[in-house]
């Protein structure tokens, strides 16, 4: 059995005591190959203090021919927006142009829904502003052009895919400075009880280098190898 018993108890561990190379390693070692989101996918600002952890809540983006509407200039962006829940990630995917997929009003509605962050396959805009509330937002850098008439929000919590990996409604996300990984639902379990037990023994290292150990020993001491 997991050591934590809610959603809330695991994403605190998450934040506390794991970052994205080890949940990243451990999936390598249960033969999860090709969990992390492309590097192109990177905190907005080029840093993130600490660490985003939430669920996924994909959001797919259908680029517009010029003049094609989708009903409304956004589709079911605002839709979408609106059913996010406490600690989940509003994952963008599907656009192919350049233009910008969230913004700074977008940003507060998430903040005040309690939503763990954002994940855009894509641009974002208002980027001062954003980094001002704090609220972690994952893309390929900033772009002021505005999606209307450019792109719309076709459907949300259902699959997308970015660059060959899926990602479902419910599978965990992780953020940090290093990227973004994805970890299905049904294996949530075996990965961060293995993280966490390689993070503490991670720890242990780290303690017996700053004591002077050589790195060789203190590796070997501690089974990492």
């Amino acid at each position: 059995m997991p050591e934590w018993k809610s959603d809330q108890e695991l994403f605190q561990l998450i934040r506390a005591e794991l970052f994205t190379a080890v949940i990243g390693d451990v999936c390598d070692e249960l033969g999860m190959f090709g969990r992390f989101l492309p590097p192109t996918v990177k905190p907005l600002g080029g840093r993130l203090r600490g660490v985003m952890a939430g669920r996924a809540m994909p959001v797919l983006e259908l680029d517009l021919a010029p003049g094609q509407t989708n009903g409304t200039p956004f589709g079911r962006m605002f839709e979408a927006l609106d059913s996010l829940l406490p600690d989940e990630i509003y994952v963008s995917a599907g656009a192919r142009a350049g233009y910008a997929l969230f913004g700074e009003l977008m940003s507060i509605a998430a903040m005040k829904r309690g939503a763990a962050g954002v994940v855009c396959n894509g641009h974002v805009r208002d980027t001062e502003k954003i980094l001002e509330l704090g609220f972690p937002v994952f893309c390929h850098g900033s772009y002021a052009l505005d999606q209307k008439g450019r792109g719309t929000v076709l459907d949300y919590r259902v699959p997308v895919e970015v660059e060959g990996l899926w990602i479902r409604p419910g599978d965990i996300l992780v953020g940090d400075t290093d990227g973004v990984i994805a970890v299905p639902r049904d294996a949530e379990d075996e990965v961060f009880s293995l993280a966490l037990k390689n993070a503490r023994t991670e720890n242990s290292i780290k303690t017996a280098l700053e004591k002077g150990m050589p790195a060789a020993e203190a590796f070997q001491s501690f089974g990492m190898f």
